[in-house]
């Protein structure tokens, strides 16, 4: 059992650190800004992780715009708003999305990192958390260009993580620093919102999902994240969604109503969970280690995703090629479309 996801303090790995990695229950890192300062350092700190432990999932938020952990010598992908609005420039918004799929996957994946929890399947409606990081107010807007995006993730050889299940886009609050309700009916949140994962699931484009950590009164008093309604009843048993079910951080605010990082742990695994990030509080991150036996009974299904066998060149092979020129040059294109947040 691998349900754990946990991350390190700097740019390498300290002995503490060492130790954990290969302890049973931790099966997967997350990485932040902090943990980049170049190239070089990243290519080895994830080597050291790789000695570690072979098989740990290695994953990172690096959707693009505003939210891209690695910059200096990575591409700069573009804010999924701006990219519905490339034809202005006489870019087709279909090859473009798929070429940014492709192009953030590929770098990623030549370091040997894993996944990047994207696409954002979000409505960009009136949160300010999501704003650019969504591709449309719209969801079959929504659907369309982010099946170009994941069709370019998948050339590339990554998996994909639809988030934040059944949408975050109509919640003001930010459910990092607070907690987030959304108030309407449950039919206009299907209608609307989930439509974009129901299709997306239908399509068979999503290895993953990660759910929001946000009520919906209309279908349940518990988060999503926490919520066996929302994760058995409707995503497992309503969509027929058979990939893995990632919590959204355990350390976010809105995580806090199920209590301490044991009951927040034992609540996204007895919902559904499939494995859980504890990010940013190594403290909570070891109580749940310590706990591991007694909410291993807690565990629903076991679908977890490790490290894959995906292609992999070197970064400086992958900046060589052909299509790496073309797509790093729309990139550049897309970052003179002006967005907003």
């Amino acid at each position: 059992m691998k349900p754990l996801i946990l991350d390190v303090k700097s740019f390498e790995l300290d002995p503490e650190e060492k130790e954990i990695l290969q302890h049973p229950f931790v099966g997967g890192i997350i990485l932040f800004s902090r943990n980049f300062h170049d190239v070089a350092q990243l290519d080895a700190l994830v080597k050291s992780i790789r000695k570690q432990a072979p098989n740990l999932l290695i994953s990172v938020d690096h959707e693009g715009g505003r939210v891209q952990r690695f910059r200096d010598g990575f591409s700069k992908i573009p804010a999924m708003a701006s990219l519905s609005k490339v034809g202005q420039l006489g870019l087709d918004v279909k090859s473009t999305c798929q070429e940014m799929g492709w192009l953030m996957a590929a770098e990623l994946l030549a370091l040997n990192i894993d996944i990047s929890f994207a696409p954002v399947l979000d409505l960009n409606r009136i949160s300010d958390v999501i704003g650019s990081r969504s591709f449309s107010s719209e969801p079959q807007e929504v659907v369309e260009l982010s099946q170009y995006f994941i069709n370019g993730m998948k050339q590339a050889g990554m998996r994909t993580t639809g988030k934040h299940f059944p949408g975050h886009g109509s919640v003001k609050a930010d459910s990092h620093v607070s907690a987030a309700i959304d108030e309407r009916s449950s039919d206009e949140i299907f209608e609307l919102d989930m439509s974009v994962f129901k299709q997306l699931i239908q399509n068979h484009q999503l290895d993953a999902i990660m759910p929001a950590h946000v009520i919906y009164p209309s279908i349940d008093e518990k988060p999503a994240g926490f919520s066996n309604i929302w994760l058995q009843d409707i995503l497992r048993n309503k969509l027929q969604f058979n990939g893995t079910i990632f919590s959204d951080d355990l350390s976010m605010e809105a995580a806090s109503v199920a209590g301490g990082y044991t009951d927040k742990a034992q609540a996204a695994l007895e919902a559904g969970c499939d494995m859980i990030l504890a990010c940013n509080n190594i403290k909570g991150a070891i109580e749940i280690i310590d706990a591991n036996q007694s909410l291993s009974q807690f565990i629903q299904s076991e679908n977890y995703l490790s490290s894959s066998n995906h292609p992999q060149i070197s970064l400086a092979a992958l900046q060589a090629s052909a299509r790496w020129k073309a797509a790093t040059k729309i990139a550049l294109q897309c970052s003179e479309i002006e967005i907003f947040n």
